[in-house]
């Protein structure tokens, strides 16, 4: 765990909470008595305040000093590590190998789902829809932050989407995407022999690439990104475990 990191995320957690209350960065300067430029340089990660300016700030935005400063750490130990991306950026592949290397359990969000609901995926979507789909994922990733403890976390493509759920992610494991170009996604799909997307949907490809462009800016938020297109799983493992060296 270094300094840097933890400004980093503390940074993370103002903006998140400013941003989330429709607050500006004047406004919240204004009501934690800071000026606009400590305040760009705190979200930025590059200042180290003190414990009066952390109190001015967590009362500016209602919220206890404590939740403000319950960062997660960067080190291995005492970590859940949560992998996400679109299908096929590897997660399942690399999320066992990570876990290996850390000793510790690995977890697929979908599997607690199914296991948690008695139905198979492809039910849940075809006869209840996304809407069941994300309220199960929600009790789900509830119930593995509350019971699993150090482990290594796969979650589906989607869960980005749905910010109360991805907050909660951000808040309690260290987050990396995995992120791929949008050809490496279509073709590590096929590989696995899913040929669904091609013949239920003829622009599937086009499609696909569409969503990764929309979805690029909440996987963005994560804690760490490393690029599967130029990084075998073995290289990627390895620079997860450097970043939490």
């Amino acid at each position: 765990m270094t300094r840097d990191w933890l400004q980093m995320e503390l940074g993370r957690r103002i903006r998140r909470e400013r941003e989330r209350q429709g607050m500006s960065l004047s406004d919240l300067a204004s009501r934690a008595r800071l000026s606009r430029r400590f305040l760009t340089e705190a979200e930025a990660g590059r200042a180290n305040p003190s414990i009066v300016k952390l109190a001015g700030i967590a009362r500016a935005l209602r919220m206890p000093l404590g939740r403000l400063c319950d960062l997660p750490l960067a080190g291995s130990e005492g970590r859940r590590v949560a992998l996400i991306g679109l299908r096929g950026a590897g997660k399942s592949t690399i999320g066992r190998r990570l876990a290996l290397g850390l000793e510790r359990p690995f977890f697929e969000l979908d599997r607690l789902i199914v296991d948690r609901s008695g139905l198979a995926l492809a039910q849940i979507f075809s006869l209840h829809g996304e809407t069941l789909y994300h309220r199960l994922e929600r009790e789900a990733l509830e119930d593995y932050l509350e019971r699993a403890g150090d482990s290594v976390l796969a979650t589906g493509g989607s869960l980005v989407t749905q910010a109360a759920s991805f907050e909660r992610l951000l808040e309690s494991a260290f987050v990396v995407w995995l992120r791929a170009s949008a050809q490496d996604h279509w073709n590590r799909v096929i590989a696995q022999g899913d040929l669904r997307p091609m013949s239920a949907h003829p622009r599937a490809k086009e499609e696909l690439a569409q969503l990764l462009r929309e979805r690029e800016a909440l996987y963005a938020r994560a804690h760490l990104v490393v690029d599967t297109s130029s990084n075998d799983p073995e290289r990627a493992v390895a620079a997860i475990l450097a970043a939490l060296g």
